[in-house]
């Protein structure tokens, strides 16, 4: 028997979105209530899409890999680049050898003199602060700072399609034992007050890549919990990933687990969708 997707089933589906429940929550009930998995999916698909498109924020371009055709290597203009792992939603792409391991080893070196205890934005206020939640060192270098950074950014920009001014300066972070990054979104969030005067600095961050440095003994993986998803860290490796409006709607919630043996060393890019001055 056909199965119909009735308007008291949309609402149900939404209330439920607004609960904070998951879609694979959702799903599981439906299929529990006896609803045919393809149904209960599409259901769900269209009814999020109607109303996600009138309650969230517009949609911002955003820079990606071209994976049409599932390629396995992709070209970085100097260097083939491994295409390890592909999601659509969120959108994330493990790469496999962005970097060399002497590319990796540069980095460290330059980064290590000027590291201290990592910062977080404060959207208050648009400034800086030190937050509990974020236990690791690090630093900034500025764009295009040295023939090595000039490189790294001339390869990503042209792996994610977006120009190298609409990026910020690399970041370099280090992470001894038990320190972390506890869950959290990179974009800023348009309801705080400070996030005004940040978005004077080239608009929305829209994208991030996380460089793995090196091989920490166990531990310090990067976590997507809306997912489920844990990206091991390997040196010269990378995890992409966008969202492309300021809402937990993109499911780009991520972290650093922590560092259970060794250290762990990563670079990162973020993205914004104009100029970054």
């Amino acid at each position: 028997m056909t199965q119909a997707i009735t308007p008291e089933l949309r609402q149900w589906i939404v209330t439920q979105a607004q609960a904070g429940h998951s879609p694979q929550d959702v799903l599981a009930a439906m299929q529990t209530a006896g609803w045919n998995e393809d149904v209960a999916i599409a259901a769900m698909e269209e009814t999020l899409s109607q109303h996600l498109d009138k309650t969230l924020p517009a949609a911002l371009p955003v820079p990606d890999l071209d994976l049409a055709g599932s390629p396995r290597w992709l070209d970085a203009g100097d260097r083939q680049v491994e295409v390890v792992m592909t999601l659509q939603l969120p959108r994330v792409v493990v790469l496999g050898g962005l970097l060399s391991d002497a590319e990796c080893d540069a980095l460290i070196d330059a980064a290590r003199p000027r590291l201290a205890r990592s910062l977080t934005v404060q959207t208050a206020t648009g400034g800086e602060e030190v937050n509990a939640d974020r236990t690791s060192q690090g630093m900034f270098f500025d764009r295009g700072e040295s023939a090595l950074l000039k490189t790294i950014e001339a390869r990503i920009a042209r792996l994610v399609h977006w120009p190298v001014e609409r990026g910020e300066g690399i970041q370099v972070l280090h992470y001894r034992p038990g320190a972390e990054y506890k869950p959290h979104y990179d974009y800023f969030d348009p309801d705080q007050p400070g996030t005004p005067t940040i978005l004077k600095r080239g608009g929305q961050r829209v994208g991030t890549l996380v460089i793995y440095l090196n091989d920490p003994e166990a531990g310090g993986g990067t976590t997507f919990p809306d997912v489920g998803l844990e990206v091991a860290p390997r040196k010269g490796g990378a995890v992409f990933f966008n969202y492309d409006r300021p809402h937990p709607a993109t499911r780009s919630l991520h972290g650093g687990a922590p560092v259970l043996a060794g250290d762990k060393w990563v670079a990162t890019k973020w993205l914004r969708e104009g100029v970054f001055e």
